[in-house]
């Protein structure tokens, strides 16, 4: 898309403070500036598998089919949430839909927020449900958003709206304190989990939006019900920098600082997995943030996640409308995790848990002082030595 175009656009919404304002603007941000985490990165480059020079599998054994809250994928990718409630968002959805029914994979919906607020803009959240018929397929509402009493029959229009296999309820502090009419309301959110997870049928989700989840929040959302936690870890799309942009857009000099303080705040996705997954037994964890390729992918896999979300690299053809080329970015992700796994000798996802990994660096600091033993996960083999 032409830059100049992208700058109009943005500045001509930037006038529009209503949600479905904010949600044109976020995806044309993300699609023209450099939203990504500066000095942290997700972690993952400190982590590396021990290579296995007798896999004793064939390539063609590999199969990374898993099951999600319930539902047979083809592959652990969830096309992760990124927008809906703007006319542009309806082909975004559309496209993702489209390829994620091609894929046998999952996808999310942006917050539905928009759509709440004005019914008319349903469709670009129901697109993806008429555009992919068999996927599973996740809704999305804020935290700030369940914290009144009618929290329930807000849950129950999130999943009729698109028919929904499951609900995240996002949890966006960190967006939300620098967005210049953010909400930061989130004293209560807690109880109003447990409340919908008893309340509500379909399995719930709780997702972070950049910043990760620690162990002890993991936890807290494992003893309330959730079924799963997207960690939405830190190294990816940084949503304070995408505030901060549009802090810029309107002359907002002490937002904008304030914004670039905390451009690279949270915890970095390959150690929010560790800490979110060797302390909840019952939860399935979704690793968001940053994963660009399979072997990104093998790793998060390797370290406790059941399945990653991707988003970013999907939005630009997305946008244009280019369902194969979705595709095909996801489809070399997929090889690529294929691979990955054929090196290690991992025939099925859950083997990946099995491969010896060493971790390095800032993220075995950073798993240390919280008291992880990093190197039980280099010996994961270590029962098949010879004696």
């Amino acid at each position: 898309m032409n830059s100049n175009v992208i700058k109009e656009k943005t500045l001509v919404t930037k006038r529009n403070e209503t949600t479905e304002g904010r949600k044109i603007e976020h995806i044309l941000i993300c699609l023209s500036k450099d939203v990504e985490a500066k000095e942290k990165t997700t972690g993952l480059n400190d982590i590396e598998f021990v290579h296995v020079s007798l896999p004793e599998i064939n390539k063609t054994d590999v199969d990374i089919s898993i099951k999600l809250l319930g539902h047979e994928l083809s592959a652990p990718i969830v096309i992760a949430a990124m927008t809906g409630g703007h006319p542009e968002a309806a082909k975004i959805n559309a496209t993702l839909a489209e390829a994620a029914q091609k894929l046998n994979i999952a996808m999310g919906v942006g917050s539905q927020r928009a759509a709440l607020e004005d019914p008319s803009l349903e469709y670009t959240y129901s697109i993806a449900r008429e555009k992919a018929p068999d996927i599973l397929l996740i809704g999305n509402i804020g935290a700030p958003q369940i914290l009144d009493e009618n929290r329930i029959e807000t849950i129950r229009k999130v999943v009729d709206m698109i028919d929904a296999n499951a609900v995240a309820i996002h949890l966006n502090a960190l967006q939300e304190a620098i967005q210049p009419e953010g909400e930061v309301t989130f004293k209560g959110v807690i109880s109003a989990i447990e409340d919908i997870t008893r309340k509500i049928k379909v399995p719930i989700i709780a997702k972070e939006t950049g910043a990760g989840v620690a162990r002890e929040e993991a936890i807290l959302l494992e003893k309330v019900g959730v079924k799963a936690i997207d960690i939405g870890g830190t190294g990816g799309t940084s949503w304070a920098a995408v505030e901060t942009y549009r802090a810029e857009n309107r002359g907002m000099k002490l937002a904008a600082s304030i914004g670039r303080t905390f451009w690279d705040w949270g915890i970095p996705t390959a150690i929010s997995t560790i800490e979110a997954a060797y302390f909840t037994n019952n939860v399935e964890i979704i690793a968001t943030g940053g994963v660009r390729t399979g072997l990104d992918a093998a790793k998060l896999l390797s370290i406790g996640a059941n399945a990653v979300g991707i988003s970013l690299p999907l939005l630009k053809p997305a946008y244009e409308g280019k369902v194969e080329k979705v595709v095909q970015i996801l489809r070399k992700i997929i090889e690529e995790l294929k691979i990955a796994m054929f090196l290690v000798g991992a025939s099925k996802i859950n083997d990946l848990k099995k491969a010896d990994i060493i971790i390095t660096g800032k993220t075995a600091e950073w798993l240390k002082a919280r008291g992880f033993d990093i190197v039980t996960f280099a010996n994961r083999r270590k029962q098949n030595w010879r004696k």
